[in-house]
């Protein structure tokens, strides 16, 4: 810590207090972990939105986000459908009771699993679910506001979408992510519960 100090001052004085010196100083490992963590910590889901258009970049990079996600075997066992049409935001509305949101999203993305792709019988869902939080989180981090609309495992909401997006059987609908810039702000909560942690074994608390 001494050392540390030391440093600290001696750049401080040479460089005369023009320059950020802990980018000289810490290592960018320890920035970039607080950034990722802090985006964790402080998602929300956003239901309303302001009437602004997201850029095709912006859309490919929640894709790419969604795409980088693990998967079994690295199957990547996914497909997505991005929807920007008011008519077809207006269909999902009319089949899905918790999707009136989209009345005022710029874009939706349909998270699908494929049977044809997955490691084994029903990986895609945790696959798929596992994409659907990236493009959760790569949206918080780009300033946007986004919020999961499900889909699996209710069979009547599934056989819906199948239908209305005329998907070939080997493709399920797993869920919905509404996408927009926010017109809301939600203050971070802490989930963390200590009672569901357990150490070595299964311990009743």
């Amino acid at each position: 810590m001494y050392l540390y100090n030391f440093v600290r001052g001696l750049l401080k004085i040479y460089f005369f207090q023009n320059l950020d010196v802990n980018k000289f100083i810490e290592a960018p490992i320890n920035k970039f972990n607080m950034e990722l963590l802090e985006g964790i910590y402080t998602r929300r889901s956003i239901r309303k939105y302001k009437d602004e258009k997201l850029s095709d970049h912006q859309i490919h990079s929640l894709l790419k986000a969604g795409m980088q996600a693990p998967s079994a075997m690295n199957c990547q066992p996914w497909h997505f459908i991005v929807i920007r049409e008011k008519n077809k935001l207006q269909e999902i509305m009319n089949i899905h009771p918790y999707a009136q949101m989209l009345k005022d999203a710029d874009v939706a993305i349909l998270v699908l699993g494929d049977t044809k792709l997955e490691h084994g019988q029903g990986y895609w869902v945790v696959d798929c679910g596992a994409a659907t939080q990236n493009i959760l989180l790569a949206a918080h981090g780009m300033g946007l506001g986004a919020v999961w609309i499900g889909i699996q495992p209710r069979e009547a909401r599934k056989e819906a979408f199948k239908e209305l997006f005329n998907l070939p059987p080997h493709i399920m609908p797993f869920a919905l992510v509404s996408v927009g810039f926010p017109a809301e702000e939600k203050p971070a909560v802490d989930r963390f519960a200590p009672g569901k942690v357990h150490y070595e074994e299964w311990k009743e608390k």
